[in-house]
């Protein structure tokens, strides 16, 4: 079935033989036009199914109250939480979501990011995604004059505002932890190190390891272990070395550490006595696991909350220039049954 093309209020204006700009004024109750037009557009108007089209009406006025997301996974967890923190606060002011997915892909982010251009928003929020690329299409935000807001993974050399937890300290906490549990070999899953997160979580594991005097082991490192199939892999590395971790830190995420709780259920390793695991992010399934996995939490709800209002503030003192803007969320470490040794 053809689809039906939608109504403009050209087409009323043919339809009553007005002008364009007689009917718009009268839609919009413009004293200008007498009361008899405005009765006969409107009814015409609902006649013909016509719809009014804010966004049209808003880009007239040099407004557009639209914000665009871009987030490397839309169906994780502390993404989806990011998203509703957002959406929260945006929903109050008025104001309308696109959400964009990236997939970690740098040529698709670059196309998410032309496309909000192309829709005028007022601003874009963004995760960078994990494979590696230049933020030309970053700047070109910028160059647009729309706001943007970076955070979780930021890009350090462009001056925005920046959400971001407080990674070092929370990686020193987690591995400090299970030194204290009496862990002896902790591996390091590590992300991709051109961005941030992961190389600022990679300090502190390092730290911790010299702070607890504990002698840093190489081998036991692996790069670029940041999903859950990379992680797996990674793992039966680690697991066939001749003399194994007795503990792993996917300090990723948490899809990197259910990676390993597999790979260990499947050689019949047991959790947390011969092996433990720390995950990062807190998703859902960490607490119904079996056994149940530590990790840290971020805050999701709140960074969301956070982003979006830093928007609003940005919106009020639009008279002064924009200043770069760095706030930092204090994660917390959830220790559950997967670090805690009971022999």
């Amino acid at each position: 079935m053809k689809r039906q093309k939608r109504t403009t209020i050209y087409d009323i204006a043919q339809k009553l033989n007005l002008a364009a700009s007689s009917v718009s004024r009268a839609l919009s109750n413009s004293s200008k036009i007498n009361e008899a037009t405005k009765a006969l557009v409107l009814k015409t108007a609902a006649e013909m199914n016509y719809q009014h089209n804010a966004l049209a009406a808003n880009l007239r006025k040099g407004n557009n109250p639209t914000i665009g997301v871009v987030v490397p996974r839309i169906n994780q967890d502390f993404f989806s939480n990011i998203i509703a923190g957002l959406e929260e606060v945006t929903y109050k002011k008025g104001y309308n979501l696109i959400i964009c997915q990236s997939n970690e892909l740098h040529a698709r982010e670059v196309d998410c990011i032309n496309t909000l251009i192309n829709q005028h928003v007022g601003c874009i929020i963004i995760s960078v995604a994990a494979e590696t690329g230049n933020y030309d299409h970053l700047k070109q935000v910028l160059d647009h004059n729309i706001c943007l807001i970076q955070f979780d993974r930021v890009v350090d050399a462009l001056e925005t505002y920046k959400v971001i937890n407080e990674n070092e300290q929370a990686s020193y906490e987690a591995v400090s932890h299970m030194i204290k549990q009496g862990y002896k070999r902790i591996a390091l899953l590590e992300g991709p190190q051109h961005l941030d997160i992961f190389r600022q979580r990679k300090e502190g594991y390092l730290r911790a390891l010299k702070e607890q005097g504990q002698d840093l082991i190489p081998e036991l490192m692996r790069a670029n272990a940041w999903t859950k199939e990379l992680s797996a892999a990674a793992t039966e590395q680690l697991l066939n070395l001749p003399v194994p971790p007795d503990a792993i830190f996917a300090s990723t995420s948490d899809f990197s550490a259910l990676g390993v709780m597999e790979v260990a259920a499947k050689k019949g390793i047991a959790v947390p006595n011969e092996l433990g695991i720390c995950g990062y992010s807190n998703e859902p399934f960490t607490e119904i696991s079996s056994p149940s996995i530590t990790t840290v939490d971020q805050y999701s709800v709140e960074m969301g909350r956070t982003v979006a209002n830093l928007y609003f503030q940005d919106q009020e003192r639009a008279e002064t220039p924009a200043v770069s803007k760095i706030v930092s969320i204090k994660p917390k470490l959830i220790v559950r049954k997967s670090t805690i040794r009971t022999d």
